[in-house]
């Protein structure tokens, strides 16, 4: 393979650990001077591709590469844009601004971090380049908190998540727990997951096994809502316990299908999730009279920095590594995955998948992690979860807050005319 630049960006939701993965990939291709020449960023995913919005990534040293696998958020910036189907005006015109960029640039290596829709693009381009003659290898890195890409064991992003969730649970849960009075107490909190229950499944991990430690039920997608069976376990609680708390995933639909709560939906069809633990709650105060709290973390559980999985760390270094290795060794449409090789200890492996078979697929609890009455987890589920949440990760503090530092991000002068959106 000839040497040329690689270009690096992400996209979708953001994580804890999505840095990790950027600074792995940026060393790895710095690992092979002879093969790779520049290595660059887009700023906001493909849409920084598309407005040759491109990042030098030389100023980074390793210091600062270490800082940076460290830091929560996206410090490259992300979107959500689907590629326009090939077959219209405007996918072709899309397509070839993407490749007058890649062009510009000596792209050779392109590698796109992010989702399932993110494997979609990954496979899209690595078919538009054979079929234009250019010279790229395009290969995904997975992340998504949700944890629902298909091919993968887990996902980066996941366990940070799951730790900061679990431990959000276990310490309201000791809270409210505190303040049991004669009227009943009911806490509810919802939970990322688009439509899978895997964030919501992790909270269990606070029970420890006890059946009477918080959370006491767990509302899944999964799992369709019944509403009179759900009351009727919230009240048998509250009534032996004095309180109840519950888990709520924002994807929760009633049993025709229907989402419980959706925020918004655009033009394109895209759901905004939310208001499911909102609706929830009220309806308990509203059927049962209890008093009720209830708790959104939204973007607090995919950017706790300060309590880092060190396996799921781990790991979004390795599938960024990985990704470079597969991109040199001309692996084109593929992304690295998890493979589970076992438990007590924990063992695992980077495998390799083709993105395109598994674009746009969402991989959902399996029915042996939901208790037949679908209300809450199995033993089977927090066993799947808890080795990805093992381990802590120091972070540098100032002034009392972890310190993140700032990081010097230079632009790649641009080459090409404004792009027009």
């Amino acid at each position: 393979m000839a040497r040329s630049n690689l270009l690096y960006a992400h996209s979708g939701g953001v994580t804890a650990v999505i840095n990790a993965t950027a600074s792995a990939v940026i060393g790895a291709a710095r690992a092979h001077p002879g093969r790779i020449g520049k290595v660059l960023a887009a700023h906001r995913g493909i849409l920084g591709v598309l407005a040759e919005d491109l990042i030098d990534t030389a100023a980074l040293d390793d210091a600062a590469l270490q800082r940076l696998s460290l830091r929560p958020g996206g410090v490259f910036g992300s979107c959500r844009f689907d590629l326009p189907r090939a077959d219209t005006a405007d996918g072709k015109r899309v397509m070839d601004r993407l490749f007058e960029v890649f062009a510009a640039h000596d792209i050779g290596h392109f590698i796109y971090n992010g989702g399932n829709g993110s494997m979609d693009v990954v496979g899209r381009l690595r078919d538009a380049a054979r079929e234009r003659g250019y010279p790229l290898v395009c290969i995904g890195a997975p992340k998504t908190v949700d944890n629902d890409i298909a091919g993968t064991d887990c996902c980066p992003g996941f366990g940070s998540a799951a730790k900061y969730l679990a431990t959000s649970m276990l310490e309201a849960g000791l809270d409210i727990r505190s303040m049991v009075g004669s009227r009943g107490s009911v806490f509810v909190m919802e939970v990322m997951g688009r439509n899978t229950g895997w964030l919501a499944a992790a909270t269990a991990l606070a029970a420890g096994g006890d059946a009477d430690a918080p959370p006491h039920i767990v509302l899944v997608p999964e799992a369709g809502f019944d509403e009179e069976a759900f009351l009727a376990e919230v009240r048998r609680v509250t009534e032996r316990l004095g309180y109840c708390a519950i888990t709520v995933a924002e994807g929760i639909r009633n049993a025709d299908g229907s989402l419980i709560m959706e925020k918004s939906r655009d033009s394109r069809g895209y759901v905004q999730l939310g208001g499911a633990g909102s609706a929830v709650a009220r309806m308990i105060h509203e059927r049962l009279g209890y008093k009720f709290h209830w708790a959104i973390p939204d973007y607090l559980q995919r950017a706790g920095g300060h309590w880092l999985s060190a396996v799921d760390r781990e790991q979004a270094l390795a599938v960024g590594w990985a990704a470079v290795e597969m991109a040199l060794d001309g692996r084109n449409g593929c992304f690295p995955a998890i493979r589970r090789l076992g438990e007590a200890p924990y063992r695992w492996e980077v495998g390799t998948e083709d993105a395109a078979a598994i674009a746009n697929l969402e991989r959902t609890l399996p029915a042996a992690f939901v208790r037949a009455d679908g209300l809450h987890v199995t033993a089977a589920a927090c066993d799947y979860i808890r080795p990805l949440i093992e381990g802590e990760v120091p972070q540098p503090t100032a002034g009392g807050l972890p310190d993140y530092g700032t990081l010097a991000l230079p632009p790649v002068a641009r080459r090409l005319p404004p792009w027009q959106a």
